[in-house]
């Protein structure tokens, strides 16, 4: 009795489907990573973003200013915001330090700088930097640690409530003669930040972080320079809808 074996033409046919099932599973893996690889970026760029946010919105919020002023070897607080183009800058007493070392000689208070310089690594684009000193003193804008908060920054913009008049304003000065020894009542924070797709370096991403911080000491609106006629009229009922409208803090939007 004879052996009988594979054909030609069945050898032909397995080898193909072999083939065509290995290059769909080979396509199906390579599509799996570069959506990995993706959504990796993504991620990276929403968590500095993100962190970045948390961070500056922590320190807003518990900025302070002392009242005393005459007081002997008093220390000088300020908060003090500069329109500055597509990067704007500040500087504020806040009471938002964590000590690092137990035991160290430090309070919670310390002295904030935010502001952008040139990214070494790409032209056109912006480091937003944190200065962090420990120690309040009469140069609210120097000394003290500097770190970068966020690379690739398009703009950094700052928007200060007025609780006097309910409107939003560009800069604050609490040494200047209109908002003397004054906190704004909310600081609307928005980073726009420059991410390289991973598919393509040459296209580029703009994705644009919002949120808006409540300074826990400041007054608050005052109703007598904001009172409106009507249901929800006048500067008052116009400011609060604004201050809201970064909706908290807001993811990236492409």
């Amino acid at each position: 009795m004879g052996r009988r074996g594979f054909t030609l033409i069945e050898v032909i046919v397995a080898l193909s489907i072999l083939a065509m099932i290995g290059m769909i599973s080979f396509g199906t893996l390579q599509s799996s990573l570069t959506a990995r690889d993706l959504m990796t970026h993504e991620d990276e760029v929403d968590r500095t973003a993100r962190a970045a946010l948390d961070r500056i919105h922590r320190e807003l919020s518990l900025a302070f200013l002392t009242q005393n002023l005459t007081a002997v070897q008093s220390y000088r607080t300020v908060f003090v915001g500069k329109d500055d183009s597509d990067c704007d800058q500040a500087w504020f007493a806040t009471k938002s330090h964590r000590r690092s070392q137990a035991g160290a000689r430090e309070s919670d208070q310390t002295e904030i700088t935010l502001w952008c310089e040139p990214d070494p690594d790409h032209t056109g684009r912006m480091v937003l930097l944190h200065r962090e000193a420990q120690r309040i003193d009469h140069e609210p804008d120097q000394d003290g640690a500097i770190a970068p908060l966020v690379r690739n920054v398009d703009r950094f913009e700052l928007r200060y409530l007025d609780n006097r008049t309910g409107e939003w304003t560009d800069e604050w000065d609490s040494q200047g003669a209109t908002q003397a020894n004054r906190l704004p009542r909310a600081v609307q924070v928005a980073i726009v930040v420059i991410s390289e797709d991973p598919l393509d370096p040459d296209t580029l991403d703009e994705r644009s972080y919002v949120t808006t911080v409540f300074v826990e000491t400041a007054g608050k609106l005052q109703r007598s320079a904001t009172a409106g006629t009507g249901g929800g009229g006048g500067a008052m009922g116009r400011a609060l809808p604004s201050a809201l409208s970064g909706g908290g803090q807001a993811g990236g939007v492409k």
